[in-house]
C-alpha cells in the first residue's frame, strides 16, 4: 500500500494531490483487497479508550453499599460474643461469606450492565454511504477505512477526519473538538496553510462532528484512534451511568431502613437494660433484628428488572439510551409522534400526476420500476390506450426533472438463493419520498445514471426546513455520440437551447409563487391565473386524498451561477407540475393509537405535509375527530405567543406544514399545561425538542446521528406502535417494582416486629439468628422476589390512567399495606410463638425457633403468590403465566425443608427435624397471611362496587 502522508497536511493538498497520495478513485472507490490491507494496518474505525469503570472499581464499589457496610458490622460483632464464650463463629463466617457473595452477584451483574450498554451503543452507531468498487453502499462507521469515499449529507454525524472533494452548501457544527456551536461553512476546492488551526481548516471534516445543512463528499484520511476526537480521547468513548430516579429513591429507603434498625437497636437495648434484661442477650436480639430490617436482596433484584426491562424493550423494537426513560415511559400522557415512517409504512409510491394539459395514474408497488400510466386531458375524454407518456412532452420534462433533482439512489439487490419475492430486488438508498420519484422516472425508462451522464449535475441548492425546496443546476452534454440514449435525446430536445438549467422540486405552494411561465407541450407561456388556481386545485384534491404532494420547476440558465446568484437565483421559474406520493398506513398504527386513549395518553400527529394530507391520515388513524379537534399550520403557530399556544396545544391533534423548529414550542406548550412528553424526530433540528421532550425518541431507519445521539429512545423499526409497546413494559418495568418491593418489606416488617417482641415476652431467646435471617432475606425472599420481576402486564396495565412520576415508591397505598401487612404477619408470628413455646407437647416446646424460621419462609411463599396481583384472587390467576415464580416457590420451599432434614445443612442453620404435626402447623399458620391478603382483594372489590354508582354498574358492558 502507498506509504500515506501525516494526517496534520490534508489540508495543504488539493484533492487531486490527497486522491493521489491516497491511492484511490473518487468514482470507483477502494477495492476489496485495498479495504482488508487499511483495516489491518489502521484498525477498525472505533474509539477504543477507557470506558466507563475499571472491573476493579467495580468489585470495590460492591462492599460501598450501606446495608452491606452494616452487615459487616453485625458479623464483627457476631464474631466477637460467639469468641467471648469459646464458640466457632459460624454466623460472622456465614454473613462474611453472604457479603462476600452478593458482592460478586452485584460485580456480575454490572459488569454484564456495562458490557450490554456497549453493545447497545453499537447498535446505535451510526451507517454511512460509501462509494466501492463503483457501487453506493451503506456500512456501519466502524468498517470505515483511510481512502473511503464517503458521502457526505446534512443531518448525519461525521464517523471519520475526511479530505473533502466536493461541497455544497455544506455547513457542519465542530463544537464537539474547538467547542464552537456556530456552524462552520466548508469550501472543498480551497487550500490552507500547514499551520492553520483546526477550526479555520474548512476543507476538513472530524469525526464526531455534526453536518448542518448541505451535502458533500469527502475521502476518509484518519479513522478510529488517530482522528482528532480520538486524540483527546472525547465524545463517544465514554459510556452514559445515569442512576435512575428509581434507584435515587431505593437508595434513600436503604438509608432510611438502616439508619432505623440502628434506633431500633439501641431502644432495645435501653428498654431490656432499662427492665435488667441481660446484655448480651439484648445484644442477639438486636443484631438479628438489625439483619431483618434491611433488605439486602432489594438492590439486587432492581438492577436486574430494570436490565431485564430493557432487554424487553429491545425485542419490542426501542433501543433504551438512558435508564431513566425505563421508569418515565409508564408515565408518558402525550405522544407527539412524525407521521412519515412512523404512523405509516415510508414506502413511498408515486400514484398521480398533473401537469397544465394532463393527469396520469400510475400503477405499481414498492420501488420497483414497473407500472402503467393511465393518461387523461385535463380539458378532454380519456385518450387512446396506445397513448403514452413519450406522447406527452410535460410529462416527460416533469419525469426527468425528478430523477435529476435528486439524492436518493435506486438499486436492484443482487437475488439470493431464499428470494421469492421479485419486488424486494429493488432498494433505495437515501431519502424514501426521493427513491419513490426514482422509480417513478424509471416506469419510463429514464434512469438516474443516464442523466447523470447526459445531464451532469454542477451546483446545488440544498433542501432545509426553512426553505421547503430543493434545486439541482445540471450541465447538459453533448448528445452527438451515437451510442446516445434515445431516452436522453429526446429530452433535451424538449428544453430550449441553453447550456444549463436548474431544476426545482419541494412544497407546490412556494414553488408556484416562484413560478411565472407553465410548460404547455413543447412551449413556455406565460402562466395565468387561471391556470395557477386549477394548479391549487390539483394540489388540494391530491392533499385530501392523504397524498404528499410536490410541486416541480425548471429554469433555462445561459452561464452557472456564482455563489451569491444561487442565494436569488430560484426565481421566475417554468412551472412543470405536480407528483402525489402516498404511503400507506401501517397496519398496527391505528390498533396502537386505540390502546394509546384506553391508557389514557393522547396522541398528536405532526408533520412537514400539507394540512389536508395530515388531516386525511389523522382521520384514518382515528387522531383526528373533526367535531372536536383543531389542526394547527406552522404558519398559524409563528403567529401565535406562547400563552396563545399554550392554550390550544392540548385541543390540537394536528400539525401541519410545521418546521422542527416548531417542535420545540410544541413540546414546552404541553409541558407547560403539564403533560409528559414523548416526541419524535429524525433531523438534525428536531434535536432541541428530543432534549426537551420527557422521552426523546429519535428513528432507527431514518433518523439523523444528530437527533439519535439526542434521544432517550430509538425505535429500530421507526414505528408508532413500537412507542406503544415500549410505554407498556415501562408501566409493566413500574408496576413489577412496586410488587416486589410490597413482597419484600412487608415480610422484613413482620420479622422486626416477631423479633423486637421477644426480650419482652418472657421467651428467654431470639427465635432467629443472623444466619437465618440473611437466609430468609436473600434466598426465600430474593428467589421469589426475581420471580416477581418479569410477571407478565396485567390485563388492564393499558387501560390504566399514567403514574405521576414525581410520586413516592410508597404512593398509592403501597406504603400502607406494606405496614399493615407487616404487623399482620408479625402478630400471627407472635401468636405462632406464644402456641409452641407454651405448648404442653415437650417436642412442640423444643422446637419453638425452628418452628417460628419455617413459618416464617414459607408463609413469604404464599405471599410471593397473592402479590402478583392487586386485584385478582390467586385462584383467578394463570398458575403458569408467570411460570418463574412458580419454579421458584417450589425451590425454596424444598431448599427450606432441606434446611430440617439435610443433618450437614442442619447443624450448620442451627434447626430442628421437625415431625409431621410440627410441619403442619408450620404450614397451617402459613396459608393464614394468604388468607389475609386474598380477603383483603375482596373486600376491596366489594367497597368499590358499593361506592360505584348503580347507573354506571347496570351500564357497563
Amino acid at each position: 500500500m502507498t506509504n500515506l502522508p501525516t494526517k496534520q497536511v490534508w489540508h495543504t493538498l488539493t484533492t487531486e494531490e490527497v486522491i493521489v497520495a491516497l491511492d484511490v478513485n473518487p468514482e470507483f472507490g477502494l477495492e476489496s483487497w485495498q479495504i482488508s490491507d487499511r483495516r489491518a494496518v489502521y484498525g477498525r474505525n472505533e474509539l477504543t479508550g477507557k470506558a466507563g469503570r475499571t472491573k476493579l472499581s467495580i468489585f470495590v464499589d460492591q462492599f460501598t453499599n450501606i446495608m452491606l457496610l452494616m452487615l459487616m458490622g453485625v458479623a464483627v460483632v457476631s464474631a466477637v460474643l460467639d469468641l467471648r464464650v469459646g464458640s466457632f463463629p459460624k454466623d460472622a463466617v456465614a454473613i462474611a461469606a453472604i457479603v462476600i457473595l452478593n458482592g460478586i452477584l452485584g460485580y456480575v451483574q454490572e459488569s454484564r450492565a456495562e458490557e450490554a450498554l456497549a453493545a447497545l451503543k453499537r447498535m446505535a452507531a451510526p451507517n454511512v454511504r460509501v462509494l466501492r468498487e463503483g457501487k453506493v453502499a451503506e456500512i456501519l462507521s466502524a468498517e470505515l477505512v483511510v481512502g473511503d469515499i464517503v458521502f457526505v449529507d446534512a443531518g448525519m454525524q461525521i464517523a471519520a477526519d475526511g479530505r473533502l472533494l466536493e461541497s455544497i452548501k455544506l455547513k457542519v457544527r465542530e463544537g464537539a473538538l474547538t467547542g464552537e456551536s456556530k456552524g462552520v461553512n466548508k469550501i472543498a476546492d480551497q487550500v490552507f496553510g500547514e499551520d492553520e488551526s483546526l477550526g479555520d481548516r474548512r476543507n476538513m471534516v472530524f469525526q464526531g462532528t455534526e453536518v448542518l445543512q448541505g451535502r458533500g463528499m469527502m475521502v476518509v484520511t484518519a479513522t478510529g484512534m488517530q482522528t482528532e476526537l480520538g486524540k483527546i480521547a472525547n465524545l463517544l468513548q465514554d459510556v452514559e451511568l445515569e442512576e435512575t430516579p428509581l434507584q435515587k429513591r431505593m437508595a434513600e429507603l436503604s438509608k432510611a431502613l438502616v439508619i432505623a434498625s440502628l434506633i431500633l437497636v439501641a431502644l432495645v437495648i435501653a428498654v431490656g437494660l432499662w427492665r435488667h434484661g441481660d446484655f448480651v442477650k439484648l445484644l442477639n436480639t438486636s443484631l438479628s433484628m438489625a439483619v431483618a430490617a434491611v433488605p439486602e436482596g432489594l438492590p439486587a433484584v432492581i438492577t436486574v428488572t430494570l436490565a431485564l426491562g430493557t432487554q424487553r424493550m429491545v425485542k419490542r423494537n426501542a433501543l433504551i439510551r438512558k435508564l431513566p426513560a425505563v421508569e418515565t415511559l409508564g408515565s408518558v400522557t402525550t405522544i407527539c409522534s412524525d407521521k412519515t415512517g412512523t404512523l405509516t409504512q415510508n414506502k413511498m409510491v408515486a400514484e398521480s400526476l398533473f401537469t397544465a394539459n394532463y393527469a396520469a395514474q400510475i400503477n405499481g408497488t414498492g420501488y420497483e420500476p414497473i407500472g402503467e400510466f393511465a393518461i387523461s386531458r385535463l380539458a378532454g375524454d380519456m385518450l387512446a390506450s396506445d397513448l403514452n407518456v413519450y406522447q406527452c412532452p410535460e410529462m416527460q420534462l416533469l419525469l426527468a426533472a425528478s430523477a435529476i433533482c435528486n439524492d436518493a439512489y435506486l438499486q436492484k439487490k443482487p437475488p439470493t438463493e431464499n428470494q421469492n419475492n421479485h419486488h424486494s430486488q429493488w432498494k433505495i438508498i437515501g431519502d424514501p419520498t426521493e427513491g419513490a420519484l426514482l422509480t417513478l422516472a424509471g416506469k419510463t425508462n429514464l434512469w438516474q445514471a443516464q442523466f447523470s451522464n447526459y445531464f451532469t449535475r454542477v451546483a446545488e441548492i440544498p433542501f432545509t426546513s426553512e426553505r421547503k425546496l430543493m434545486s439541482a443546476i445540471a450541465a447538459i452534454q453533448s448528445m452527438d455520440a451515437e451510442d446516445t440514449p434515445e431516452s436522453m435525446r429526446t429530452i433535451a430536445s424538449l428544453l430550449p437551447n441553453s447550456p444549463y438549467f436548474l431544476f426545482c422540486k419541494g412544497s407546490p405552494e412556494l414553488i408556484l409563487e416562484r413560478c411565472d411561465r407553465i410548460q404547455l407541450e413543447r412551449q413556455i407561456s406565460s402562466i395565468t391565473i387561471s391556470q395557477r388556481s386549477a394548479i391549487n386545485i390539483q394540489n388540494t384534491l391530491l392533499a385530501t386524498k392523504g397524498m404528499r404532494v410536490l410541486g416541480f420547476a425548471y429554469l433555462p440558465l445561459d452561464h452557472l451561477p456564482t455563489e451569491s446568484e444561487l442565494n436569488r437565483i430560484e426565481n421566475k421559474l417554468v412551472w412543470l407540475g405536480l407528483v402525489g406520493i402516498r404511503d400507506a398506513l401501517r397496519a398496527e398504527a391505528a390498533v396502537a393509537v386505540q390502546v394509546s386513549r384506553h391508557a389514557g395518553i393522547h396522541t398528536i400527529m405532526i408533520t412537514g405535509d400539507h394540512q389536508l394530507t395530515a388531516q386525511a391520515i389523522a382521520r384514518d388513524l382515528n387522531i383526528f375527530c373533526p367535531e372536536n379537534d383543531k389542526v394547527l399550520t406552522g404558519q398559524e403557530i409563528e403567529l401565535m405567543d406562547d400563552d396563545e399556544l399554550t392554550e390550544v396545544a392540548r385541543q390540537t391533534a394536528v400539525y401541519a406544514r410545521v418546521s422542527p423548529e416548531h417542535k420545540l414550542r410544541i413540546v414546552q406548550a404541553l409541558q407547560r399545561r403539564g403533560e409528559i412528553v414523548a416526541m419524535t424526530g429524525d433531523g438534525v433540528n428536531d434535536a432541541p425538542a428530543l432534549k426537551q421532550a420527557n422521552i426523546g425518541i429519535a428513528m432507527g431507519i431514518t433518523g439523523t446521528d444528530v437527533s439519535k445521539e439526542a434521544s432517550d429512545m430509538i425505535l429500530l423499526d421507526d414505528n408508532y406502535a413500537t412507542i406503544v409497546a415500549a410505554t407498556e413494559e415501562g408501566r409493566t418495568v413500574y408496576a413489577n417494582i412496586r410488587r416486589f418491593i410490597k413482597y419484600i418489606l412487608g415480610s422484613n416488617v413482620g420479622e422486626v416486629i416477631a423479633i423486637a417482641s421477644t426480650p419482652f415476652l418472657g421467651f428467654g431467646a431470639v427465635p432467629l439468628t443472623p444466619l437465618q435471617i440473611l437466609w430468609m432475606n436473600l434466598v426465600t425472599d430474593g428467589v421469589p422476589a426475581l420471580a416477581l420481576a418479569v410477571e407478565p402486564a396485567e390485563a388492564d396495565v393499558m387501560e390504566r390512567p399514567p403514574f405521576n412520576p414525581q410520586e413516592n415508591i410508597f404512593a398509592r397505598g403501597l406504603g400502607w399495606y406494606i405496614l399493615r401487612i407487616g404487623v399482620v404477619f408479625g402478630l400471627q408470628t407472635i401468636a405462632l410463638m406464644e402456641i409452641a413455646y407454651n405448648s404442653s407437647n415437650p417436642s412442640w416446646h423444643e422446637h419453638w425457633k425452628t418452628i417460628t424460621f419455617t413459618t416464617l419462609c414459607i408463609a413469604q411463599m404464599g405471599h410471593a403468590l397473592s402479590c402478583r396481583s392487586d386485584s385478582k384472587l390467586l385462584i383467578e390467576l394463570n398458575p403458569i403465566s408467570n411460570p418463574y415464580l412458580l419454579v421458584s416457590v417450589i425451590f425454596t420451599t424444598i431448599l427450606q425443608l432441606s434446611l430440617l432434614y439435610v443433618p450437614s445443612l442442619r447443624q450448620f442453620f442451627g434447626t430442628d427435624a421437625l415431625t409431621a404435626s410440627e410441619l403442619g402447623l408450620c404450614f397451617g399458620f402459613s396459608m393464614l397471611l394468604v388468607l389475609w391478603t386474598e380477603s383483603e382483594k375482596l373486600v376491596s372489590r366489594w367497597w368499590g362496587k358499593r361506592r360505584t354508582p348503580k347507573s354506571i354498574v347496570k351500564n357497563q358492558p
